[in-house]
């Protein structure tokens, strides 16, 4: 059995390299090649292991994904791809990526048996099934994940802001100085 790290990295040269052969660089749900993605990143992962996903079909069939949660959002990895030793260059990877800045909240907990039952929503509406064994946590830490991620944005705008005002407040004292002497 090949350690899952050393996979994942067989996965992301893979997907660089099609992107590159494919000429691809924007998001592609079949085909995932973003220029920067949580893949190519340096992010850390948080946890990792096997979440049901409910198909969007007509059956809603559990769909077992290998799922990687980073500080970024939430890959999800089909485990039959992760058989493929290595991964095939002339099938793209289906590789999912729900990114915290597309993600609006993690809702509808709900204990039945012996699954936790929640959904992912996205920004623009689109609502995604899981679950997984109860003491697993998976909706819990994704929600950490995306609270925490949202809150470094939240700091890092107001720190843009500020930065912002004070290179006005400079420019403008600038032209103030500037004025006052050439009326003197």
């Amino acid at each position: 059995m090949i350690p899952f790290q050393i996979l994942l990295s067989h996965w992301i040269l893979l997907l660089k390299s099609s992107c590159t052969l494919l000429g691809k660089t924007s998001f592609n749900w079949l085909l995932f090649c973003p220029t920067s993605s949580m893949l190519e990143s340096s992010c850390k992962v948080v946890k990792e292991g096997l979440l049901e996903k409910r198909s969007d079909g007509l059956l809603q069939l559990w769909k077992k994904k290998r799922c990687i949660l980073t500080e970024e959002g939430l890959l999800l990895i089909p485990p039959k791809q992760l058989e493929q030793q290595p991964p095939s260059p002339t099938e793209p990877a289906r590789i999912k990526e729900l990114h915290f800045s597309n993600m609006k909240t993690v809702d509808c907990v709900e204990r039945k048996g012996k699954y936790v039952y929640f959904t992912v929503v996205m920004t623009e509406g689109r609502e995604i099934d899981f679950r997984c064994p109860q003491d697993e946590g998976w909706n819990a830490e994704i929600t950490l994940q995306m609270v925490q991620y949202k809150n470094r944005q939240a700091i890092l705008a107001v720190k843009s802001t500020r930065q912002k005002q004070q290179h006005l407040v400079q420019q403008h004292g600038h032209r103030i100085r500037s004025t006052s002497s050439n009326s003197a």
